[in-house]
């Protein structure tokens, strides 16, 4: 898959945890919990019944996921390795904002990692704020400003 450009074989989802929770929690568990050993208590924070869920399906399979809070914070932005460098996780990113948008809401905010500051600011989000360790990981504040439509 890796070069492959998307297309038609492209879909997102969205909806509620009930209904993706089961896809997205094994792109989670392989990324966060095998892949960067976040420990298991701090990927699983209680938080996913709130949030709006997304799911990227490439061919027909899921391969990345990400959530948005109700306070506009997108998290759990992940995407497999195989599908990784096709724009899935820029596909996810454009229906999480287009969804705050919807919901009103006038920013979006989220906690990247530092190795990821390069793909989100080429979505138009701006760092803040210093460095800092989230599970055990570099992470730094960024924000988007949602022009009203």
């Amino acid at each position: 898959m890796p070069g492959k450009s998307l297309d038609a074989n492209l879909e997102i989802r969205e909806g509620s945890w009930a209904v993706l929770g089961p896809e997205a929690s094994e792109i989670r568990r392989v990324v966060f919990l095998e892949e960067q050993r976040v420990p298991l208590e701090e990927e699983w924070d209680g938080r996913d019944p709130e949030c709006r869920h997304f799911l990227a399906l490439l061919e027909g399979r899921a391969v990345g996921t990400a959530r948005l809070l109700p306070d506009a914070h997108i998290g759990r932005v992940a995407v497999l390795a195989e599908a990784r460098g096709t724009g899935v996780g820029a596909a996810l990113m454009r229906a999480s904002i287009e969804t705050a948008r919807r919901l009103g809401h006038p920013a979006v905010e989220l906690a990247a990692q530092t190795h990821a500051l390069d793909f989100y600011a080429r979505l138009g989000f701006e760092a803040y704020g210093p460095e800092f360790l989230d599970a055990g990981i570099l992470h730094r504040n960024m924000r988007l400003t949602l022009p009203r439509r």
